[in-house]
């Protein structure tokens, strides 16, 4: 696709057709050049792998266009590479991942155990050269288990803090759902506000402070639903499905060649990307263009949400807060110096899904969550 310098699209509730070329992005490089109508792509086939295949990258030596963000979506293509040593499929994924670590979010699991979603998380960690964290939520788990706690010192005569695992930089919170609301809630003032406070003592997190939360969506024995306001505290919500039978069988190859989970170091994952690259990323997503046609878009999406039949309860305005910077992030991601409908399409689920209510009737009838949206996501013109 050719970068024009300009996005031109009208107002999504009406217009004319543009010469930008719907597409969709290719499942071999999700940052890449667009491909249009593959069966094969996330669109289409949406997180059909598990335990992640590998992004073909991109040439890299090749000159981009003045203005697009070329360091973000070169970085993408050599985290890309990276994960895939240790995980095969999942590229959808892994762009919503990314997604979510560019744009400063956090982000909520919902699969079946065995999906590799921590495998995920630390593959990402080490390719990042972040700290990696686990917190298993257990329906005993202490506030204080969390955020850590003051500890007497006897030669210094004084309380000392010792941190608790919320002090990474990438957090994975499995099981969140397992643990009482009042354990759940030590981690609402850390996502949002990204500072733990002890004693009435602030303690900073680390800049790039990231957590990736679980649940398992069929489980519901003995667990505890997340309220909305930390749902809503969620950038994304991502469903893990099954993987194909052949990503399954390269699976089992990778084990029976010795591949052992517990060891990254041994998969010969490496840090790609450092805090210069960071600085540079966030001042090119930061830079994404944004036109009036796409932004009328976000907002149609976002209200409609409140006016249909099928919801009890809409989005709020921080659900566009979400869409806009996450289609920033993706379209930076993509190698694109402005938001399509493409990114707000690819995005409009994982963010509304957890933030949307449906009515009992709707419950009643056997909708899903997923299914009314993409009904809600259709009932809207698309900016051409």
């Amino acid at each position: 696709m050719q970068d024009s310098g300009k996005y031109e699209g009208p107002d999504p509730l009406g217009g004319s057709d543009d010469t930008h070329p719907a597409g969709r992005p290719d499942p071999r490089n999700p940052f890449g050049a667009m491909q249009s109508d593959d069966p094969r792509s996330p669109q289409h086939d949406a997180a059909s792998g598990a335990f992640g295949a590998a992004a073909n990258p991109l040439n890299l030596g090749s000159a981009a266009p003045s203005g697009k963000p070329v360091h973000t979506q070169r970085a993408a293509e050599s985290l890309c590479r990276e994960i895939a040593k240790a995980v095969v499929g999942q590229d959808e994924v892994i762009e919503l991942m990314l997604t979510t670590v560019f744009a400063g979010g956090h982000l909520l699991f919902e699969g079946v155990p065995g999906l590799a979603k921590t495998l995920l998380v630390k593959s990402l960690a080490r390719a990042l050269g972040g700290e990696f964290s686990r917190i298993q939520f257990t329906p005993d788990l202490l506030p204080s288990d969390i955020t850590g706690t003051s500890i007497y010192d006897m030669n210094e005569r004084q309380f000392s803090f010792r941190k608790g695992p919320i002090f990474g930089d990438f957090v994975l919170a499995d099981e969140v759902n397992r643990t009482p609301p009042k354990t759940q809630a030590a981690l609402l003032e850390a996502m949002e506000e990204r500072v733990v406070t002890v004693d009435g003592t602030n303690y900073g997190l680390p800049r790039h402070f990231t957590v990736f939360a679980t649940q398992n969506p069929v489980e519901y024995e003995g667990t505890y639903p997340l309220p909305e306001a930390q749902l809503d505290r969620f950038l994304l919500m991502v469903s893990i499905d099954y993987p194909p039978e052949e990503h399954e069988r390269n699976i089992l190859r990778r084990y029976d060649q010795g591949f052992n989970p517990h060891d990254i170091e041994a998969a010969g994952i490496r840090q790609v990307v450092g805090e210069d690259e960071r600085a540079q990323i966030e001042r090119e997503i930061n830079g994404i263009r944004v036109e009036d046609g796409v932004l009328n878009y976000i907002i149609s999406i976002v209200r409609a949400s409140r006016r249909h039949r099928s919801i009890a309860l809409g989005a709020s305005p921080r659900a566009g807060i979400a869409l806009l910077k996450g289609a920033k992030a993706l379209s930076a991601l993509r190698g694109k110096s402005y938001i399509t409908p493409d990114e707000v399409l690819s995005l409009a689920a994982p963010v509304l899904r957890h933030r949307i209510l449906l009515t009992p009737e709707s419950e009643i009838e056997g909708n899903m969550i997923d299914g009314v949206v993409e009904n809600l996501i259709g009932g809207i013109p698309v900016p051409r």
